[in-house]
Parts: C-alpha cells; structure tokens; sequence
C-alpha cells in the first residue's frame, strides 16, 4: 500500500532576531582578525626618534625608540650615503662604528640613549640606523644631518629590476690540513637567481651573513660581476670565510637590498689539531725544564774533596828508577816478578822502599828442602 504525499505546509520566514544574530556571527571573525592585525601592526614597526635632526661633530643627541622586542639588545649608529626609504647604501661599512652605542629595550619594547655626533665614512645623506643584535632582525632610520660633513648624491639605483633565488643554495668546497690546526674555514656560497623585473641587474651587490648561535648575522658585502637581463636567470658563487679557529653551527643568509633571499645551514668541525698541539706542549716543555734543571743542578751541585782530580790507572804508572843496590838490571825485570807491590811501594811517597831478596831458580828455598814421605812408599 503506497503513502500518497499530501500538501505541504506553508514555511514560514525567519525571525528578525536570528537573522541579526546569524549576521552578527558572520561579522565576528572578521572584527577579529581585523583587530590583531592592527596590533601586530603596530608591534612589527618600530620606530625611533631624534631629540634634533642636525647637530655638529661633538654634539650629542638623544634618540628614542618604541615598538621593538622586549628586552632586546640594539646598536645605535650614524651612517651615511643613507635614506630610510633605501636603507644604508654599502652596508654598516658607511657607518661610524667606532662611536657606535648599545642599548637592551624594556619590557614594553621601548628604548632612549645618548648618542655622540661623528661624522660617517660617507659622504651625507645621513641617518641614525637602528638595529637588533641578537635573535629575528629588526632594524629602522631616521634621518639625521651632520653639521658641517660633505654631501653627495646617491648611487643610482637600476629600476624594474628584481632578484629571486630559483634554485636550492649550497656550500662548496672542503676543508684542508690547515683548517684542522686552526685556520679560516672558507667555502663558496652556490645559488641561481631570476630576473623577475623589466629591467637588466648589473654588477649586483649581495649581502652573507653568517649566525652563530643566538646572535644576529653579520653580514659582509660582495658583489658578482656581470649582468642578468629580463627573464635570464644565472648561476652565481660567492666567497665565505669564518674566523680562525670557528666550530660548531652557523647559519648562512644571503640577502639583497632589504630582502633575505635564502638561508643555508653550516656545520663546522672543530679544529682537533690545535687541541693535540697544546697537549703535546704540555708534555713535552715540562720534560724539557726538567731535563735543563738536572743539568743545571748537576753543574752546580758540591762535589767531595779530590773528586776533582784526574784518576789514573795504577798500571800506567812506572816505578821510580832507583839506584844499583847489587841487584841486576835483569833481575828487577825478569819473569815472574811482583810488580804489584813494587807499584804499590812506588806510589806512597812516605813508604821506605824495601829491596826484596830475589832468587834464581837453582838457589830457591824450595828445591833444596826435602819432600816429606808419605805412608807406604819406600
């Protein structure tokens, strides 16, 4: 028996309430998002302030800061050839490091310090250059004017052009005998990059910085020659060395401009060379002292009375020739006789020479003294 569907009741429409409430709901992720974004907004830009905007060699000024990472170290330098807008030209190499001021940020990300006026390496525009040390990069400008330096234009800057890394980088290159006792290690940084842009990059300047730990990178300039034209892409190395004796974990950043391009890990091993030459040192100068003292002590050191004099053997010494007593030349020298108590005589001088009475063979005491018999021979 089949159901016959009946007619269908009339829906009726939505409150008005649960249509407000269902576009409130609808509205409210946005407000959230919205709402973070302009905070972190506010905490991913930090700025800095200047007490003046121009001061002369041997002034100072006081510059201000807000927005930055609590508890954050900063140094604070004045660079030239510099805009906020480009950023410091040749890196922190137009830059009076040598005056140069550290300052830590408090628990809300803020910051002020005294900074003395010196002029830059480079030639003005000028601006006071803000950055982290340690941990994520954060830096910022302010434009600042040094009273009495030179100004210059700044270089010209290739536009439409536009780097981007295409490949995967790499480290070449092997360590040597040398890098075991302590030297440089050194490798070549290999990557592709693109030219994303309308316009040719000529004789482009990169930035290698190399971390170690919990510090920030410190970057060097290095510049390739030759040119990448629209749409080209090529394949570029460049030279990296560490400090002598370096070991453990680095992290290699290449950059260009204010852009990172790409990050490269490096293990480096320690140098146990120089680790078994200082052992080695350690034994072998003790042994040496030692052996240098026992000569010294040897030399110095009290000897017995006589030690001194010079020992020699008593059968090289010759008796004294004496005077005929009735005795032959032949005899005092003939076979058999005691030359050791004739020496022994010689050499004591205070002994009174005794003149032994010496025998033939057919006067001895010996061959006229009968043998006594024995028991049974007749």
């Amino acid at each position: 028996m089949t159901r016959q569907p009946g007619p269908r009741a009339p829906r009726r429409g939505a409150p008005p309430v649960l249509l407000f409430l269902a576009a409130l709901l609808a509205l409210l992720p946005a407000l959230s998002v919205l709402a973070p974004q302009g905070a972190r907004a506010a905490d991913g830009d930090p700025t800095v302030s200047l007490s003046k905007k121009e001061a002369g060699k041997g002034g100072e000024i006081t510059v201000s800061g807000s927005g930055w990472r609590a508890e954050a170290l900063l140094m604070l330098l004045i660079c030239g050839q510099s805009t906020p807008e480009r950023g410091v030209i040749g890196g922190t190499n137009a830059c009076a490091n040598a005056d140069g001021r550290a300052v830590a940020t408090d628990e809300k990300g803020a910051f002020s310090k005294k900074l003395p006026v010196t002029e830059p390496p480079k030639p003005c525009p000028c601006v006071v250059h803000v950055a982290t040390v340690t941990g994520e990069q954060a830096l910022a400008d302010a434009v600042f004017t040094v009273a009495g330096h030179p100004t210059a234009d700044l270089p010209e800057q290739t536009g439409g052009g536009r780097l981007a890394v295409l490949a995967t980088t790499r480290l070449e290159g092997d360590s040597s005998l040398l890098t075991w006792f302590g030297a440089p290690p050194a490798r070549r940084l290999v990557f592709t990059v693109g030219n994303l842009g309308s316009a040719p990059v000529k004789d482009p300047v990169f930035e290698i910085g190399t971390a170690h730990g919990v510090y920030a990178p410190q970057w060097e300039e290095r510049q390739w020659r030759g040119t990448v034209a629209p749409g080209a892409k090529a394949r570029i190395k460049l030279p990296l060395e560490l400090s002598a004796g370096a070991h453990g974990d680095y992290q290699v950043s290449l950059r260009y401009g204010r852009k990172v391009l790409a990050e490269q890990p490096w293990g480096v091993a320690r140098p146990w060379g120089v680790t078994v030459f200082w052992v080695l040192l350690c034994l072998v100068v003790p042994a040496a002292v030692f052996r240098i003292g026992m000569a010294v002590v040897d030399k110095v050191r009290p000897r017995p009375a006589g030690a001194h004099r010079t020992r020699t053997p008593a059968a090289r010494h010759r008796p004294e020739r004496r005077g005929r007593t009735g005795v032959g030349r032949d005899a005092a020298t003939a076979p058999g006789a005691t030359t050791g108590a004739t020496t022994s005589a010689a050499t004591t001088p205070d002994a009174t020479t005794a003149v032994l009475p010496w025998f033939t063979p057919d006067s001895a005491p010996s061959e006229n003294r009968s043998r006594p018999t024995t028991k049974g021979q007749a």
